[in-house]
Parts: C-alpha cells; structure tokens; sequence
C-alpha cells in the first residue's frame, strides 16, 4: 500500500487539526499544569471528541463507533501531539477499544458503546518493572469462588486515577517472565482492596500506582481466555505503541517548525541565525528525520489495519524510530532557541518534557530494537 493518505484521512486530518487547535492548544496544556488539575485532562474536551468521533475511531459501527482504522486513530494522535493536547484518547479510545473487542458479545455490547460515547474511560494496568517488560507479570489471580482474587502492584497505569475500569494482568499460571498464564481482567477502581495513587509525570500527565488487595473478580471480569491474556495484551499494546509513534510524530513536527521560525527571527552578530550553515545543516538533518518517522508510523498503522502478521516489527519500527526522533527534535529545538528554550516563555520546552515521557512508554527504542532482532531470529 503506498504511503500516502485516502482523500477520507486527509479530511480526517484537517478535521481533528482545527478541532484541537482550537479546543485544546499548547495554553490549555500549561492551564492544566499550573493548576495541578487532578484528572490532567478536560472532560468537556473528551466529550466534545466523542462527538465528533474520535472515541469511537476504534469501536465497529454495530456498536456506535466509527470503525475508522488505526490510520485514522494515528492522525487523531499526530494533531494531539501537534498541540501538547491532553484526553484519554490513548488509554481509553485505543488501549480499551483494542481490548474490548477480544471480549465475550456481552462485554462488547456493554462497553463499546460507552467507549464510542465518551461515556467510560479505561485504564490499562500492566507494567510492574522499572521498565516496560509486558510479560514482567508478578501479580497474582488465585481461584476464589466463582471468580479470583488478585493481590500485585501496577507501577504505570496512564489514566489510571480517572478510569471507571481497570483491564489489569495477571498470574494465573507460569512463573514471571512466561509469556504463558497471563490473563486479564475488568476490574472496578472503587472495589474493596483497589488503591490507586496518583502520580503526575514529568510532561504533567496523569498515570497512577495500582495496588491490589485480595481484590474479588467474577468470572465474568476475564477477558479472553484464562491463561492466554498476553495475546490480547500484544495487540492491545500493538495498537498504542503505533499511536504514540503518531503522537510523537507531531509533536517533532511541531517541535521542528518552532525551530525555524525561530531561526528566521533571532539575530546575533548583525544577521539572522538562520542563515548560519552549521544551523542551516542540523535543520536539514531534522526535516529529513522527520519525514523517515512520518514512513515508518504510516507503515506500521497500515500493518495493523490490514492484520498483516509483520505489523508487530513494522510497530516496533515506528515506535523506535519516533521516539529517537521526538527526542532529537526537542532537544535541537531547545539547543537552538539558546537559554531561554528551557524557560515558560516559550513552548519547546514542553514539548521536550512530552517526547521525554512517550518515548519510554510501551518501550523505548533499545525494547524495540531488540523486539525486531527477535522477530527476525536474532
């Protein structure tokens, strides 16, 4: 397929372009950090996305979604990243929908719609190592009636102190590290034995630390087959690691395009900076950086959409390469603006402190390298 958008995704993109330019800019960003919002989002801005569709971008049309496609999912993220802007797009309307859609009929017909709404956030609780390592499970489910009990501790939950449920991993067999006896479960925050400390991250976003204490789940509450989670868990994370490579895609555009603003208007010695070679060859270097991100994430975003069976590695390329590339746009953006990029005076800085966070989530660039040495049997 060739790497170009469909006329319908380049409406898309111009459509959630304006949306949060205009519903959620860089200032709201700062808003919420300076107050210390709780939630590190708008829920007003959330619903207003439900309703033009972004929720749904994942959920099939039988149960109120749009059924738009990963693609449409990464555009959605790449005007997100644009714009610093905060919503449980990523935790709930890609990491939940993903899930949800490997539930039982009833579970779909029960939360797909809420999802589709902005009616019910998500919150997936997985991570338990200092570092992303998704079959590092070590929290337990142990039968108990007719359902389980789970006792662990999730480091690393996005969202985790806003969601209405929890899809968390758990032990069920296995010994830590097998991919083998891993099972998820839908579980309610406000449950007996469910502790969720919030944690605000260095770019001001919301994640928690979820304790679990002989937390009682039905039956009911698995999803997907007992044992046979981290399947799910893969294309669960699959789905967000592309995303994020989306994300980080515009934020390293945005990044990039402050950069040279500011080269063509700050003068030293008499004459614009921007006419300084060395600059001009690190801009130049930049531009092209991004471009090979904007391939690769296309790419991978196409893999998941056509369920070809390299998607995995195409994902693990993209996520890399972002995230490299996010890392080396804001610190060029920062390095060139001088002193004063590491002031509030202006954006760069945020944007750092953004590409900072989402390159270590779902794994930084050494996880996915060594992902892609393993698909390909090295």
């Amino acid at each position: 397929m060739p790497l170009i958008l469909t006329d319908d995704q380049l409406m898309i993109r111009d459509s959630a372009d304006g949306f949060f330019k205009d519903e959620a800019p860089v200032a709201q960003h700062r808003a919420l950090r300076d107050a210390a919002d709780p939630v590190g989002f708008k829920r007003d801005v959330w619903t207003r996305m439900a309703e033009m569709g972004f929720a749904g971008v994942l959920v099939p049309e039988a149960h109120g979604g749009a059924d738009m496609g990963h693609v449409a999912a990464g555009i959605i993220m790449e005007a997100m990243g644009k714009n610093l802007s905060a919503a449980p797009m990523l935790s709930t309307a890609v990491l939940g929908a993903t899930a949800l859609k490997q539930g039982t009929p009833e579970q779909q017909a029960k939360y797909l719609p809420l999802i589709a709404a902005g009616a019910h956030l998500f919150a997936l609780a997985a991570d338990e190592a200092a570092r992303h390592k998704p079959a590092h499970v070590a929290c337990q489910a142990t039968p108990s009636g007719n359902g389980f009990r789970l006792n662990g501790v999730k480091g690393f939950v996005l969202d985790g102190a806003a969601a209405d449920t929890l899809i968390v991993a758990a032990r069920t067999s296995g010994e830590v590290g097998d991919t083998a006896g891993i099972t998820l479960f839908l579980v309610n925050p406000k449950a007996d034995g469910v502790t969720i400390d919030r944690r605000s991250m260095v770019d001001s976003r919301g994640a928690a630390r979820v304790t679990l204490n002989d937390v009682q789940v039905d039956g009911a509450d698995v999803l997907g087959t007992v044992g046979e989670g981290h399947a799910i868990l893969e294309k669960v994370l699959d789905a967000g690691r592309a995303c994020l490579a989306a994300e980080m895609l515009g934020l390293s555009g945005t990044a990039f395009g402050m950069t040279v603003d500011y080269l063509k208007q700050r003068e030293q010695f008499g004459q614009k900076i921007g006419s300084f070679q060395a600059l001009q060859h690190r801009a130049a270097h930049l531009f092209c950086e991004v471009e090979l991100a904007r391939s690769a994430t296309l790419k991978a975003l196409q893999a998941l959409d056509e369920g070809s069976d390299r998607a995995p590695m195409y994902v693990s390329l993209a996520k890399a390469k972002a995230g490299e590339v996010a890392i080396l746009a804001t610190n060029e953006g920062v390095q060139m603006h001088g002193g004063i990029g590491m002031t509030d005076e202006y954006d760069i800085g945020f944007f750092m402190k953004r590409a900072r966070a989402a390159q270590e989530t779902f794994g930084d660039a050494a996880f996915h390298s060594d992902r892609i040495a393993r698909t390909l049997g090295y």
